[in-house]
């Protein structure tokens, strides 16, 4: 059996699909499908239930997919082994991140990172916190930076920062006239929130404890899709938002008078870089964690792990 057998037969079990493990493997479905065929004769068992769609494997298949993972994961750690005694950093790095962070975090450390490590490719795509879990687990993607504590089986988190969560209000609210607000502060009904789905909405939830707010009948009910859309309503309408720090750096003075920060201990973020316990390519996430941990703004650096919000149920 060759290593090739075993990529194979883990892009299948990843995709789900014949031809798109082909494509991801970068060759033809039937090459593919014969090298696949070659392992199970030689193993004498079926690894996939072709007559499924999606492709399942079996109950046999299954065992022999997670020791395929385990090989091929310490063949990769012996390459980056001899990588590092040669003084190479190369690969692709697949991460997912969430759309609150994305616009503010990236643009910090993606320039520089690509610069300095001009042979490692990064493939980032936004997603939700579930998603990224889920695609950890299935072995998608390398990588994730979220919102943390998950206290999910099999992740690890390292943290990265924690920023500061703040009020923006509008000069119509009367929170505008204070010089420090509390959760009760904010009245449900004046309350701009996120769509469903984004971690950050959960945590606005449980700080203002909304789930024990009743709202009273609107004729006019908005959920945004991203933080910006949020800045925007409180600009141009009443109202009040939770903003996260990053998302607060690159305002003017106009809207820097708009915010207001809670009453101290500050109410807090934890941000994180997560992977699958078994990951590999270590060296790369490893220098990629110092890379935006220099690249964030010195203040937030200097916050500290205290009063984090918690993201919910989950």
């Amino acid at each position: 059996m060759t290593f090739v057998q075993l990529e194979y037969i883990i892009a299948v079990d990843t995709w789900r699909h014949f031809a798109t493990a082909a494509e991801h493997c970068f060759v033809s479905q039937p090459t593919l499908s014969m090298q696949i065929q070659k392992a199970e004769k030689e193993l004498g068992v079926k690894i996939f239930d072709r007559s499924k769609q999606p492709v399942i494997p079996t109950e046999m298949g299954r065992e022999l997919i997670e020791q395929a993972r385990k090989i091929m994961a310490e063949k990769k750690r012996m390459d980056e082994m001899v990588n590092a005694k040669k003084g190479i950093l190369s690969g692709e790095l697949r991460m997912g991140i969430i759309p609150t962070l994305a616009p503010y975090l990236l643009p910090l450390f993606l320039q520089q990172f690509t610069k300095k490590y001009p042979l490692v490719k990064l493939i980032i795509n936004e997603m939700m916190t579930d998603q990224i879990i889920s695609r950890l687990r299935d072995g998608k993607i390398d990588m994730g930076i979220l919102v943390t504590p998950l206290q999910e089986n099999g992740i690890k988190e390292y943290p990265l920062f924690y920023e500061e969560m703040m009020a923006y209000v509008s000069k119509h609210h009367a929170a505008y006239k204070k010089t420090y607000v509390l959760p009760q502060d904010i009245h449900p009904d004046k309350l701009w929130l996120l769509e469903e789905g984004h971690c950050f909405r959960d945590q606005i939830m449980n700080l203002c404890e909304l789930q024990k707010a009743s709202k009273s009948a609107n004729n006019f009910e908005y959920e945004a899709g991203s933080i910006e859309t949020l800045r925007r309503m409180v600009e141009l309408n009443d109202g009040i938002t939770i903003l996260p720090e990053l998302a607060t750096m690159d305002m003017g003075a106009r809207q820097q008078n708009l915010i207001r920060h809670f009453k101290k201990p500050a109410p807090m973020r934890e941000v994180s870089m997560v992977v699958h316990r078994d990951f590999v390519k270590k060296r790369l996430i490893d220098i990629l964690q110092k890379e935006i941990i220099s690249a964030i703004p010195e203040k937030i650096r200097k916050n500290k792990q205290q009063n984090v919000v918690p993201i919910g149920d989950r």
